[in-house]
């Protein structure tokens, strides 16, 4: 899954690897779709994203380019959207996130969750409206789900829409929202007071009653916003509830697509770190010779590489699942699960070889470090996506 399939390793330039020659595994468009962000990220996401990380500053500049290149739409169908496989959606999530974990964020928000909700719920002329122009990201788009007190519990959440005439009142709050600031439409989940199901709306910038604050002070994923969002009798058009969504399910089924979405992204921040480690160790020397040339510090990168490539197998099969239209939640949520698990641990050991430069941002390793724990929280924890698999691995129930 990297842009040179060799029998060996090109680190002078940190391109990753790809050790089992999975790039013989992938279409050409798919080809074309890695090639075209890995040049994205080498050339202008490395360069400056320490310093907007370090600043928590939201590039917009970089996020507009990635209309401009022709890489959001995370493989739905039409309305100005480019036409990619999930493989393909998956890639550019996996290279965005070995540039910077934010902006992969930013990605997963606009198209995995804002443009699917609409894709998957809203009418032909919702679509319409909104769709092509956050492909071009001209519009940015945020998923208001997660509330202050219900986050794995969401089906629980107290928001509620009211209908009154032509519009619906909706009331409550949202927390973790991200693009929540900056957003101009909000997809807002919410229960309805007249037969109790959850529903999706859209909340347009600028709608009197509704608010939202930046969420200061992250530790991780610093470079997206994350919002505090209130609605005090926020009043939209009735024309503004997503036809499709008319109970929570509706919800899930669109956590369920972006769960590879967030796997592909885990394996972007391992192969980042992995890229780190194995490249400072042959550059930095200590005892008169190159850290490579000690045995313990190459059994640790061959450990790292075992399970990278395994995270590269998990997620090409997983998404090529998703291509063949066969990918269960349950499938989707153990890969999310796996993946963010094992890249932990490949970041931890990749900044443990840096030694003290490897909380340096200019060595990229301790940005992958903060930001793969939003991946590992968010979109369902590993312990709820544990209780989901084993559930139906085993027939019981074991949540409470």
């Amino acid at each position: 899954m990297t842009a040179t399939a060799t029998t060996h390793f090109d680190v002078g330039k940190a391109l990753g690897t790809d050790y089992f020659l999975l790039r013989s595994e992938l279409t050409d468009e798919e080809i074309d779709y890695l090639d075209r962000t890995r040049r994205f990220v080498e050339d202008e996401v490395l360069p400056v994203m320490p310093g907007h990380w370090e600043r928590a500053e939201l590039p917009l500049d970089l996020a507009r380019r990635l209309g401009e290149l022709g890489l959001v739409g995370d493989g739905i169908e039409g309305f100005g959207c480019p036409p990619m496989s999930v493989v393909a959606a998956g890639l550019i999530q996996m290279e965005l996130s070995r540039g910077d974990g934010s902006l992969g964020v930013l990605l997963g928000v606009q198209a995995g969750l804002a443009m699917r909700s609409i894709a998957m719920h809203g009418s032909e002329e919702q679509k319409q409206r909104w769709l092509p122009s956050m492909a071009r990201m001209e519009r940015l788009g945020a998923f208001a789900l997660t509330e202050p007190d219900h986050g794995s519990d969401s089906v629980s959440l107290e928001t509620t829409a009211r209908r009154e005439g032509d519009e619906y009142v909706i009331d409550g709050a949202k927390r973790w929202i991200g693009n929540g600031t900056v957003a101009d439409v909000v997809v807002t989940w919410a229960r309805d007071t007249e037969d109790q199901q959850v529903k999706a709306f859209l909340v347009e910038k600028g709608t009197p009653g509704f608010s939202a604050r930046r969420i200061d002070g992250k530790g991780s994923v610093r470079s997206v916003w994350q919002a505090d969002i209130e609605f005090d009798g926020a009043r939209v058009p009735a024309a503004n509830r997503l036809p499709g969504a008319n109970s929570f399910k509706a919800a899930g089924q669109v956590l369920a697509s972006t769960r590879l979405t967030v796997a592909f992204g885990a394996l972007g921040h391992a192969v980042g770190s992995f890229d780190a480690a194995l490249t400072y160790c042959r550059e930095r020397r200590q005892f008169g010779k190159p850290l490579v040339s000690f045995q313990i510090v190459q059994e640790r990168l061959v450990r790292m590489l075992a399970e990278v490539t395994s995270m590269q197998l998990f997620c090409l099969r997983v998404g090529r699942l998703g291509d063949q239209h066969q990918l269960r939640d349950t499938i989707a949520g153990l890969a999310k699960a796996n993946t963010t698990s094992r890249a932990r641990q490949v970041i931890a050991e990749a900044r443990d070889l840096l030694g003290g430069n490897g909380i340096l941002l200019e060595n990229h390793v301790i940005r992958h470090m903060a930001d793969i724990e939003a991946l590992h929280t968010f979109e369902g924890t590993e312990t709820m996506q544990t209780l989901i698999v084993g559930r139906e691995i085993t027939g019981v129930g074991a949540f409470v």
